[in-house]
């Protein structure tokens, strides 16, 4: 890696403190629905299916957003995104009356949904655009910190906020926290890079050409980086499975503890990622890319005496207490990971498919992680008398996922000497 420059430049400031307002309002707005869904209907199936159907524009669109992301000029897209994000929610703000209607509510998360689709790739795209070397890798991982601190912030702040003013309030203030992020991104100045004559092409022969250049890159030119997107979408799978759906049922079913130590265990989760993503920084330009396999190999490792846990005479909080630092070496393992495979990603990417490769990213996250938590959710069902079976058979899947993409990150570190 290059000589060291600044990191927090003009245009990586505004972007981060864009992001922190988004994130502020765009979190602390799922909560609120999410407690006014439950809150009025009282149904789980309904809460259920509208974050199922949250999260399909993600899927279908991210692709199409990275299109854009390439395409267009990058900071234009993210003020007309989170300025469209603004409108959506001042809207729903004046649209609801006495009692917000869950179509209105449906709607809106739909309207969000699809505006983050075509808004995360080109935020994903901008970091590598304006930085390089070790900076590129801190980047990510001030991005990582603000996501995972806004993560375990904004439901507690959004419960109280709530709590005391009710929904309304918490749109209005959604809605200010989105004008704002547009005001600050305005002040981002990054070139627009235009790739022959668009106006000509049609937008059917573009997005075929631009995804046909992808292709051509992840299957041909750099397999590598198809690998390690599909190694970044199978250990989402697994963490996200154990973490999202284990540690609840784990915590109130399995050893019948109580609400507040769930909620301690979420927020000691919350801070593992906080403290993985300050990690990712601080090992910049000291953990060599070829060793980033032992990450992985360490998270299986972690996994084996939370397993154990239920074989050895122990009671439930002692249980408790081992499960949780083990989920929490994990989670923060898993931070480390996210963020050093997503820079080695952006290091190998050509600027003009970062939008598209981002998007793919996304993408196979998007789809790994609600797999993930419905596969999980069966087999903590099935083995709810030995739960250890889950654990301990999952720390050998990803100690051997880590063991066999070994060679992928030795030779992306040849390539990079």
């Amino acid at each position: 890696m290059g000589k060291t420059e600044k990191l927090f430049t003009k245009n990586f400031t505004f972007l981060m403190l864009g992001q922190i307002f988004s994130l502020i309002g765009n979190y602390t707005l799922k909560f609120a629905l999410s407690m006014y869904v439950l809150e009025q209907t009282g149904s789980a199936s309904v809460f259920g299916t509208l974050l199922a159907i949250a999260t399909v524009p993600a899927v279908i669109l991210g692709p199409f957003g990275g299109v854009m992301a390439d395409r267009l000029n990058r900071r234009n897209m993210m003020v007309a995104l989170d300025f469209l994000s603004g409108t959506a929610v001042l809207a729903a703000f004046l649209l609801m009356g006495e009692n917000m209607s869950m179509f209105l509510v449906g709607a809106l998360q739909i309207v969000l949904a699809v505006l983050g689709a075509f808004e995360s790739p080109v935020v994903q795209a901008c970091v590598p655009q304006m930085q390089r070397g070790e900076n590129l890798l801190k980047g990510n991982a001030a991005v990582n910190q603000v996501q995972a601190l806004a993560g375990l912030v904004t439901p507690f702040t959004g419960s109280l906020f709530y709590a005391a003013f009710g929904i309304r309030p918490v749109l209005f203030g959604a809605a200010v926290c989105f004008f704002l992020t547009a005001f600050l991104e305005h002040f981002i100045q990054l070139p627009c890079r235009k790739r022959g004559n668009e106006e000509k092409e049609g937008i059917w022969n573009m997005i075929c050409a631009d995804f046909g250049d992808s292709g051509r890159f992840l299957l041909r030119e750099e397999p590598q980086v198809l690998k390690l997107l599909l190694l970044a979408a199978l250990a989402s799978f697994f963490v996200v499975g154990t973490a999202i759906v284990g540690l609840p049922y784990l915590v109130r079913t399995v050893l019948g503890l109580s609400a507040e130590h769930y909620g301690a265990a979420e927020s000691a989760m919350g801070a593992a990622a906080v403290a993985g993503g300050i990690l990712s920084g601080v090992l910049a330009g000291r953990l060599q890319m070829s060793r980033l396999y032992r990450l992985l190999i360490f998270a299986g490792i972690c996994l084996l005496p939370a397993g154990m846990m239920f074989l050895l005479p122990v009671n439930a909080f002692g249980r408790y207490l081992v499960v949780l630092l083990c989920f929490c070496a994990v989670q923060a393992a898993a931070a480390v990971f996210s963020v050093m495979s997503l820079s080695m990603i952006q290091e190998r990417t050509p600027a003009e498919l970062t939008g598209k490769i981002m998007a793919f990213v996304i993408t196979f996250s998007t789809c790994a992680q609600p797999l993930g938590q419905l596969i999980y959710g069966l087999l903590f069902d099935a083995f709810t008398q030995a739960v250890w079976v889950v654990l301990a058979v999952t720390g050998l899947a990803v100690i051997c996922l880590g063991v066999s993409f070994r060679g992928l990150f030795l030779s992306f570190h040849k390539s990079q000497r």
